[in-house]
Protein backbone atom coordinates (compact mmCIF):
# COMPACT_ATOMS: atom_id res chain seq x y z
CA UNK A 1 0.00 0.00 0.00
CA UNK A 2 0.95 3.64 -0.49
CA UNK A 3 -0.57 5.99 2.07
CA UNK A 4 -1.24 9.25 0.24
CA UNK A 5 -1.94 11.37 3.32
CA UNK A 6 0.19 11.49 6.50
CA UNK A 7 1.68 14.13 8.80
CA UNK A 8 4.42 14.25 11.43
CA UNK A 9 4.78 16.15 14.68
CA UNK A 10 2.19 17.42 17.14
CA UNK A 11 -0.70 19.21 15.43
CA UNK A 12 -2.95 19.17 18.52
CA UNK A 13 -3.27 21.26 21.66
CA UNK A 14 -1.39 19.64 24.57
CA UNK A 15 -4.57 19.09 26.61
CA UNK A 16 -6.00 16.83 23.91
CA UNK A 17 -3.71 14.09 25.27
CA UNK A 18 -2.71 12.47 22.01
CA UNK A 19 0.77 11.29 21.17
CA UNK A 20 2.56 13.11 18.32
CA UNK A 21 3.97 11.15 15.41
CA UNK A 22 7.71 10.83 14.80
CA UNK A 23 9.30 9.53 11.62
CA UNK A 24 10.39 6.38 13.47
CA UNK A 25 6.91 5.77 14.84
CA UNK A 26 5.31 6.28 11.44
CA UNK A 27 7.64 3.74 9.84
CA UNK A 28 6.87 1.25 12.63
CA UNK A 29 3.15 1.70 11.95
CA UNK A 30 3.70 1.32 8.21
CA UNK A 31 5.57 -1.93 8.79
CA UNK A 32 2.77 -3.26 10.98
CA UNK A 33 0.03 -2.38 8.49
CA UNK A 34 1.80 -3.36 5.27
CA UNK A 35 2.26 0.19 3.96
CA UNK A 36 5.33 0.46 1.76
CA UNK A 37 5.48 4.22 1.30
CA UNK A 38 3.76 7.26 2.82
CA UNK A 39 3.28 10.73 1.39
CA UNK A 40 4.26 13.39 3.94
CA UNK A 41 2.00 16.44 3.75
CA UNK A 42 3.28 19.61 5.41
CA UNK A 43 0.93 22.15 7.01
CA UNK A 44 1.80 25.81 6.34
CA UNK A 45 -1.36 27.83 7.04
CA UNK A 46 -2.30 29.17 10.49
CA UNK A 47 -5.97 28.17 10.20
CA UNK A 48 -5.15 24.62 9.08
CA UNK A 49 -4.09 23.18 12.45
CA UNK A 50 -2.89 24.17 15.90
CA UNK A 51 0.74 23.88 14.84
CA UNK A 52 2.88 23.69 11.72
CA UNK A 53 4.49 20.71 10.01
CA UNK A 54 7.03 22.38 7.75
CA UNK A 55 8.27 21.28 4.37
CA UNK A 56 11.79 21.29 5.80
CA UNK A 57 10.68 18.78 8.44
CA UNK A 58 9.13 16.59 5.75
CA UNK A 59 12.36 16.69 3.76
CA UNK A 60 14.38 15.85 6.88
CA UNK A 61 12.23 12.77 7.51
CA UNK A 62 12.53 11.74 3.86
CA UNK A 63 16.31 12.04 4.06
CA UNK A 64 16.23 9.68 7.05
CA UNK A 65 13.91 7.17 5.31
CA UNK A 66 14.27 7.85 1.57
CA UNK A 67 12.74 4.51 0.55
CA UNK A 68 9.67 4.91 2.77
CA UNK A 69 8.58 8.55 2.53
CA UNK A 70 7.52 10.81 -0.35
CA UNK A 71 7.75 14.50 0.60
CA UNK A 72 5.28 17.11 -0.62
CA UNK A 73 5.66 20.85 -0.07
CA UNK A 74 3.17 23.36 1.26
CA UNK A 75 3.38 27.13 0.92
CA UNK A 76 0.63 29.45 2.12
CA UNK A 77 -0.50 31.45 -0.93
CA UNK A 78 -0.42 34.65 1.16
CA UNK A 79 3.36 34.39 1.61
CA UNK A 80 5.87 36.36 -0.44
CA UNK A 81 7.82 34.74 -3.28
CA UNK A 82 5.58 31.67 -3.48
CA UNK A 83 6.81 30.54 -6.93
CA UNK A 84 10.45 30.71 -5.83
CA UNK A 85 9.69 28.71 -2.69
CA UNK A 86 7.91 25.98 -4.65
CA UNK A 87 10.76 25.83 -7.14
CA UNK A 88 13.31 25.48 -4.34
CA UNK A 89 11.33 22.73 -2.62
CA UNK A 90 11.01 20.78 -5.87
CA UNK A 91 14.76 20.98 -6.35
CA UNK A 92 15.16 19.61 -2.80
CA UNK A 93 13.05 16.58 -3.68
CA UNK A 94 9.34 17.38 -3.17
CA UNK A 95 7.00 15.41 -5.46
CA UNK A 96 3.69 17.23 -4.94
CA UNK A 97 1.93 20.13 -3.22
CA UNK A 98 -0.21 19.91 -0.10
CA UNK A 99 -1.90 19.67 2.17
CA UNK A 100 -3.42 22.84 0.70
CA UNK A 101 -5.62 23.92 3.61
CA UNK A 102 -6.24 27.65 3.64
CA UNK A 103 -9.07 29.93 4.71
CA UNK A 104 -9.67 31.28 1.22
CA UNK A 105 -12.06 30.50 -1.60
CA UNK A 106 -10.77 27.50 -3.49
CA UNK A 107 -10.47 29.67 -6.61
CA UNK A 108 -8.80 32.64 -4.93
CA UNK A 109 -6.35 34.17 -7.42
CA UNK A 110 -3.43 33.67 -5.02
CA UNK A 111 -4.13 29.96 -4.84
CA UNK A 112 -4.70 29.73 -8.59
CA UNK A 113 -1.11 30.86 -9.14
CA UNK A 114 -0.01 27.81 -7.15
CA UNK A 115 -2.23 25.46 -9.14
CA UNK A 116 -0.79 26.75 -12.41
CA UNK A 117 2.77 26.32 -11.20
CA UNK A 118 2.00 22.79 -10.06
CA UNK A 119 0.48 21.98 -13.43
CA UNK A 120 3.62 23.18 -15.18
CA UNK A 121 5.86 21.18 -12.82
CA UNK A 122 3.64 18.04 -12.87
CA UNK A 123 3.01 18.27 -9.12
CA UNK A 124 -0.34 16.91 -7.91
CA UNK A 125 -2.13 19.22 -5.47
CA UNK A 126 -3.93 17.73 -2.45
CA UNK A 127 -6.79 19.84 -1.01
CA UNK A 128 -8.73 19.91 2.24
CA UNK A 129 -12.30 21.19 1.81
CA UNK A 130 -14.69 22.18 4.55
CA UNK A 131 -16.94 25.21 5.27
CA UNK A 132 -13.98 27.43 6.18
CA UNK A 133 -11.07 26.00 4.17
CA UNK A 134 -10.81 26.12 0.36
CA UNK A 135 -14.33 27.47 0.37
CA UNK A 136 -16.84 26.47 -2.29
CA UNK A 137 -20.63 26.34 -2.62
CA UNK A 138 -22.89 23.28 -2.61
CA UNK A 139 -22.36 21.39 -5.83
CA UNK A 140 -18.68 22.51 -6.00
CA UNK A 141 -19.05 25.01 -8.87
CA UNK A 142 -15.76 26.76 -8.05
CA UNK A 143 -13.88 23.46 -8.11
CA UNK A 144 -15.42 22.55 -11.44
CA UNK A 145 -14.36 25.90 -12.86
CA UNK A 146 -10.77 25.16 -11.83
CA UNK A 147 -10.86 21.69 -13.36
CA UNK A 148 -11.95 23.21 -16.67
CA UNK A 149 -9.50 26.10 -16.51
CA UNK A 150 -6.44 24.01 -15.58
CA UNK A 151 -6.70 20.57 -17.18
CA UNK A 152 -2.94 20.08 -16.81
CA UNK A 153 -3.11 20.29 -12.99
CA UNK A 154 -3.95 17.20 -10.93
CA UNK A 155 -6.46 18.01 -8.15
CA UNK A 156 -6.76 15.50 -5.26
CA UNK A 157 -9.71 16.14 -2.96
CA UNK A 158 -10.11 15.37 0.75
CA UNK A 159 -12.17 16.53 3.71
CA UNK A 160 -15.81 16.95 4.75
CA UNK A 161 -16.49 19.64 2.16
CA UNK A 162 -15.69 17.10 -0.53
CA UNK A 163 -17.20 13.91 0.86
CA UNK A 164 -20.58 15.44 1.71
CA UNK A 165 -20.92 15.96 -2.04
CA UNK A 166 -21.28 12.25 -2.79
CA UNK A 167 -25.03 12.68 -2.22
CA UNK A 168 -27.13 14.53 -4.80
CA UNK A 169 -28.88 17.65 -3.55
CA UNK A 170 -26.34 18.14 -0.78
CA UNK A 171 -26.61 21.49 1.00
CA UNK A 172 -24.04 20.84 3.77
CA UNK A 173 -20.45 21.99 3.44
CA UNK A 174 -19.07 19.81 6.20
CA UNK A 175 -19.84 17.38 8.96
CA UNK A 176 -20.54 13.66 8.79
CA UNK A 177 -24.01 13.09 7.30
CA UNK A 178 -25.72 9.78 7.96
CA UNK A 179 -28.31 7.75 6.10
CA UNK A 180 -28.91 6.88 2.47
CA UNK A 181 -26.97 8.60 -0.29
CA UNK A 182 -28.90 10.09 -3.18
CA UNK A 183 -27.35 8.93 -6.49
CA UNK A 184 -25.79 11.53 -8.74
CA UNK A 185 -23.79 13.50 -6.17
CA UNK A 186 -21.42 16.09 -7.59
CA UNK A 187 -18.29 14.39 -6.23
CA UNK A 188 -19.25 11.18 -8.01
CA UNK A 189 -20.01 12.97 -11.27
CA UNK A 190 -16.93 15.20 -11.25
CA UNK A 191 -14.62 12.22 -10.70
CA UNK A 192 -16.05 10.62 -13.82
CA UNK A 193 -16.06 13.74 -15.99
CA UNK A 194 -12.62 15.25 -15.29
CA UNK A 195 -9.42 13.26 -15.91
CA UNK A 196 -7.44 15.61 -13.66
CA UNK A 197 -9.58 14.97 -10.54
CA UNK A 198 -8.83 12.35 -7.86
CA UNK A 199 -9.88 11.77 -4.24
CA UNK A 200 -8.03 10.36 -1.26
CA UNK A 201 -9.84 7.97 1.08
CA UNK A 202 -8.49 9.37 4.33
CA UNK A 203 -9.96 10.53 7.62
CA UNK A 204 -13.39 10.18 9.14
CA UNK A 205 -14.98 12.10 6.28
CA UNK A 206 -14.08 9.50 3.65
CA UNK A 207 -14.74 6.55 5.96
CA UNK A 208 -18.16 7.98 6.79
CA UNK A 209 -18.99 8.44 3.11
CA UNK A 210 -17.95 4.87 2.28
CA UNK A 211 -19.83 3.25 5.18
CA UNK A 212 -23.03 5.30 5.65
CA UNK A 213 -24.90 3.58 2.80
CA UNK A 214 -23.57 0.07 2.01
CA UNK A 215 -25.94 -0.27 -0.95
CA UNK A 216 -24.44 2.78 -2.67
CA UNK A 217 -20.72 2.26 -2.03
CA UNK A 218 -19.96 -0.69 -4.38
CA UNK A 219 -21.25 1.25 -7.37
CA UNK A 220 -19.25 4.34 -6.42
CA UNK A 221 -16.05 2.32 -6.17
CA UNK A 222 -16.73 0.51 -9.46
CA UNK A 223 -17.28 3.82 -11.24
CA UNK A 224 -14.27 5.57 -9.74
CA UNK A 225 -11.66 2.99 -8.72
CA UNK A 226 -9.08 4.49 -11.09
CA UNK A 227 -9.43 7.89 -9.34
CA UNK A 228 -9.29 6.79 -5.67
CA UNK A 229 -6.18 6.80 -3.47
CA UNK A 230 -5.72 4.84 -0.26
CA UNK A 231 -4.84 7.25 2.55
CA UNK A 232 -5.18 7.58 6.33
CA UNK A 233 -4.63 11.25 7.31
CA UNK A 234 -2.50 9.88 10.14
CA UNK A 235 -2.36 12.72 12.69
CA UNK A 236 -1.52 11.14 16.04
CA UNK A 237 -0.09 7.88 17.28
CA UNK A 238 -3.31 6.58 18.88
CA UNK A 239 -5.53 7.25 15.87
CA UNK A 240 -8.13 4.80 14.64
CA UNK A 241 -7.14 3.56 11.17
CA UNK A 242 -10.21 1.54 10.24
CA UNK A 243 -9.79 2.54 6.59
CA UNK A 244 -6.87 0.11 6.32
CA UNK A 245 -9.01 -2.92 7.09
CA UNK A 246 -11.83 -1.55 4.96
CA UNK A 247 -9.62 -1.31 1.87
CA UNK A 248 -8.01 -4.69 2.54
CA UNK A 249 -11.47 -6.27 2.55
CA UNK A 250 -12.88 -4.69 -0.60
CA UNK A 251 -14.84 -7.24 -2.62
CA UNK A 252 -13.83 -6.09 -6.11
CA UNK A 253 -11.43 -7.30 -8.81
CA UNK A 254 -7.84 -7.65 -7.66
CA UNK A 255 -6.68 -5.21 -10.36
CA UNK A 256 -8.98 -2.50 -8.98
CA UNK A 257 -7.95 -3.12 -5.38
CA UNK A 258 -4.31 -2.82 -6.42
CA UNK A 259 -5.04 0.47 -8.18
CA UNK A 260 -6.66 1.94 -5.06
CA UNK A 261 -3.98 0.61 -2.71
CA UNK A 262 -1.00 1.82 -4.74
CA UNK A 263 -1.34 1.71 -8.52
CA UNK A 264 -3.07 5.08 -8.88
CA UNK A 265 -0.53 6.68 -6.54
CA UNK A 266 2.36 5.18 -8.49
CA UNK A 267 0.96 6.64 -11.70
CA UNK A 268 0.51 10.13 -10.24
CA UNK A 269 3.95 10.18 -8.61
CA UNK A 270 5.89 8.26 -11.29
CA UNK A 271 6.94 5.57 -8.82
CA UNK A 272 8.57 2.57 -10.52
CA UNK A 273 7.46 -0.93 -9.54
CA UNK A 274 11.05 -1.75 -8.60
CA UNK A 275 11.01 0.78 -5.76
CA UNK A 276 7.96 -0.91 -4.25
CA UNK A 277 9.55 -4.35 -4.43
CA UNK A 278 12.67 -2.96 -2.73
CA UNK A 279 10.67 -1.99 0.38
CA UNK A 280 8.32 -4.99 0.54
Amino acid sequence: MIDFHTHLGDLYFPNQKVRPISADQLVDTMNRLGIYKSVLLPIDSPEAANAYFTTFEALEAWNKYPERFIPFCAVDPRRDNVPAQIDAFVQMGCKGFGEHKVGLAIDDERSKKIYRICGEKKLPVLFHLDPHLNIDEPGLPRLEGLLKEMPETIFIMHGPGWWTEVSAGNTERGGYPTGKINPGGRADILLQEYPNLYADLSAGSAYNALTRDPDWTPGFIERNWSKLLFATDYLHADQDLSIVGYINNLQIDEEKVYAIKMGNAMKLLNIPESSIRATS
